[in-house]
């Protein structure tokens, strides 16, 4: 049974190497050192205890950083320069299309369109289509890997409320049969309904 344990817990350290998310990582590797050294303890090998101790301190201490930390968030939105917006689709182009065909997507006339900036960094892009005269249609809500934890996406909804307000519009809409697409959506307050007797997923603005 031991063995199994240490089979276990070597298993989630590199299944902890994978993750894209710095944050997920430090979690799932904290796991990871907790059962190691549990395990190193209780075959009485204390380098291999007492190192993973180590390791998880380390991963709790950059983990309350992390929640500690405040991020500055802001919008910057895409004006008639696409030079950059092209080589940002170029480069993220075969993890955007999990989610969303940009072939799909038409800059030009989008009714809602910019780039979220966390501590200045691109980390977003966000684009919406007039879809009647109250609704957005969300065509792309994107965020790169490493900066998946839903801060921006609640930044995004909730920053944007009075504007969008301001312009005559109460509500998004997204259609999508990606199930983690489903899962952020709703992760964010959408709910399931039909417009058009099509499946699809609102929120009020």
């Amino acid at each position: 049974m031991l063995d199994y344990l240490g089979y276990i817990a070597s298993l989630i350290v590199l299944i902890s190497l994978l993750m894209s998310s710095i944050k997920k990582l430090r979690w799932i590797n904290l796991v990871g050192a907790l059962l190691f050294g549990t395990y190193g303890f209780l075959i009485q090998s204390l380098p291999t205890g007492f190192m993973n101790l180590g390791i998880a301190l380390i991963d709790i201490y950059y983990l309350v950083q992390m929640y500690r930390q405040k991020d500055y968030l802001r919008v910057l939105k895409i004006e008639e320069s696409k030079e950059y917006l092209k080589s940002f689709m170029e480069y993220y182009k075969q993890d955007i299309d999990k989610y969303a065909k940009i072939e799909n997507i038409d800059f030009t006339d989008s009714a809602v369109k910019f780039f979220v900036l966390r501590n200045m960094n691109p980390a977003g892009l966000f684009v919406a289509d007039k879809y009647d005269k109250e609704t957005l249609e969300i065509k792309l809500d994107y965020v790169i890997p490493q900066f998946r934890d839903f801060k921006i996406g609640n930044f995004v909804f909730e920053s944007q409320k009075e504007d969008l307000q301001e312009q005559g519009y109460n509500r998004y809409i997204v259609f999508t049969d990606n199930i983690d697409h489903i899962k952020y959506v709703e992760k964010m307050g959408f709910s399931l309904s039909k417009v058009n007797s099509k499946d699809c997923y609102v929120m009020n603005i």
